[in-house]
């Protein structure tokens, strides 16, 4: 399983990359295997700003459908408009091609709250 160690997690297993004051997230290699073939992600909150742990889309698997959780407050200023036509780069492509949002996220402090990749291992092989 790839969990690039340049990247910070969620216990949600989402992934997010830190970027000055932006932030590109996705869902990690073990969420897109545990969720499987994906076939559409919605997210209609671009240009809101939400608060930590608010949901700001859902992933839409074979076998689910799965709510995307905000691992910063902040304003959504992207989607990567490609998964409209092309869900299934979460599932090939987890960590590059097939991240979801960018995010101008607003309290810095918030970042100590989320997981190093050491971290994000350790929870899900308990």
């Amino acid at each position: 399983m790839n969990i690039p160690a340049d990247l910070k997690y969620t216990k949600d297993h989402e992934w997010v990359k830190i970027e000055g004051d932006t932030a590109i997230i996705g869902i990690t290699d073990f969420a897109q295997g545990e969720l499987g073939d994906i076939v559409y992600v919605e997210v209609e909150t671009v240009d809101e700003t939400l608060d930590i742990e608010e949901v700001f889309g859902t992933v839409e698997a074979v076998k689910t459908v799965s709510d995307l959780f905000l691992p910063l407050s902040g304003e959504i200023i992207e989607f990567n408009e490609t998964l409209e036509d092309e869900p299934e780069l979460v599932n090939s492509d987890p960590y590059d091609n097939g991240w979801m949002i960018k995010l101008k996220f607003t309290d810095e402090s918030q970042l100590d709250t989320l997981l190093s990749a050491e971290d994000y291992k350790a929870l899900i092989s308990a």
